[in-house]
């Protein structure tokens, strides 16, 4: 695992973008061969996702041979409400990028059969090869998608129901009202994310950083499910300053030692499928 400590939530938006333009470009993505992101939802990607989109624009990136996996959806919410993940995506990002549509995937939570629904989102990671890079936040309790305190580590997409604090913690998209925040969400799994090639989660703000502190220099957990990228081969953690606030002096020095401009420039240790 590797952390790196950048001074601010922009500088981290700005880091992870170039480092997703170069993951695809390095890849040289084609028709018979494409490049597969997970992706997240949420204030802290949506700097990325902005970023991304610049660096679209000026012709740095092409996501034309991109396959997308969003992470999770609230259930019995429609795709056309604002809070939706369906909403958000196209809203802040693939409807300003030249991704064909055929090719995002954001699990449904308005069929009516859900384990269905869920398992056939496996069945489609499977089938195009699995992920080259996914992206992921923590929340303030250290989950990672919508698999709260207590999920298995080795959990696959599925109906999770949501904690109260995750719950409080989404009322401001509500009108700060948690009585309209769902119940219930999709989400993929731990092991879902596990099995990706390379891991790169970002965590920006004082209030995530008892969670960092758990996910670096504690031990695999299953009540801080991100503990458990200790255990992946190809992980990379991008935080701010303020996130850093609960290590040590001694971790964070060690971690600063990384260049980020090394990490940007390098050959990365994950391998394409091919």
């Amino acid at each position: 695992m590797k952390l790196l400590i950048l001074d601010s939530p922009d500088e981290v938006a700005s880091w992870s973008a170039k480092y997703v333009a170069k993951r695809i470009n390095e890849s040289k993505p084609s028709r018979d061969r494409y490049f597969v992101l997970g992706l997240p939802t949420g204030g802290t990607p949506l700097g990325m996702y902005r970023k991304l989109i610049e660096l679209h624009k000026k012709g740095k990136v092409s996501f034309q041979y991109v396959v997308t996996f969003n992470m999770d959806e609230y259930v019995n919410l429609p795709k056309t409400h604002s809070q939706s993940y369906h909403y958000f995506m196209y809203d802040n990002f693939f409807k300003h990028i030249d991704i064909d549509p055929k090719n995002v995937h954001i699990l449904d939570g308005t069929v009516s059969d859900l384990k269905s629904e869920c398992s056939d989102y496996e069945k489609k990671i499977k089938q195009i090869g699995g992920f080259d890079l996914f992206i992921g936040g923590i929340g303030a309790d250290g989950h990672i998608a919508f698999n709260e305190p207590g999920s298995s580590l080795v959990s696959r997409t599925r109906v999770k129901t949501l904690t109260d604090d995750t719950r409080e913690a989404n009322a401001r998209f509500f009108d700060n009202d948690i009585s309209q925040v769902p119940r219930e969400a999709l989400t993929v799994g731990v092991g879902t994310v596990m099995d990706a090639r390379e891991v790169m989660i970002l965590i920006t703000g004082s209030h995530k950083a008892f969670a960092l502190y758990k996910a670096i220099e504690e031990g695999v957990n299953h009540m801080w499910t991100i503990s458990a990228f200790q255990l992946h081969p190809n992980t990379l953690m991008v935080c701010d300053e303020d996130a850093t606030l609960e290590l040590k002096v001694k971790t964070v020095k060690y971690f600063k030692n990384l260049n980020p401009h090394e990490l940007i420039n390098s050959d990365s240790n994950a391998s394409i499928k091919s």
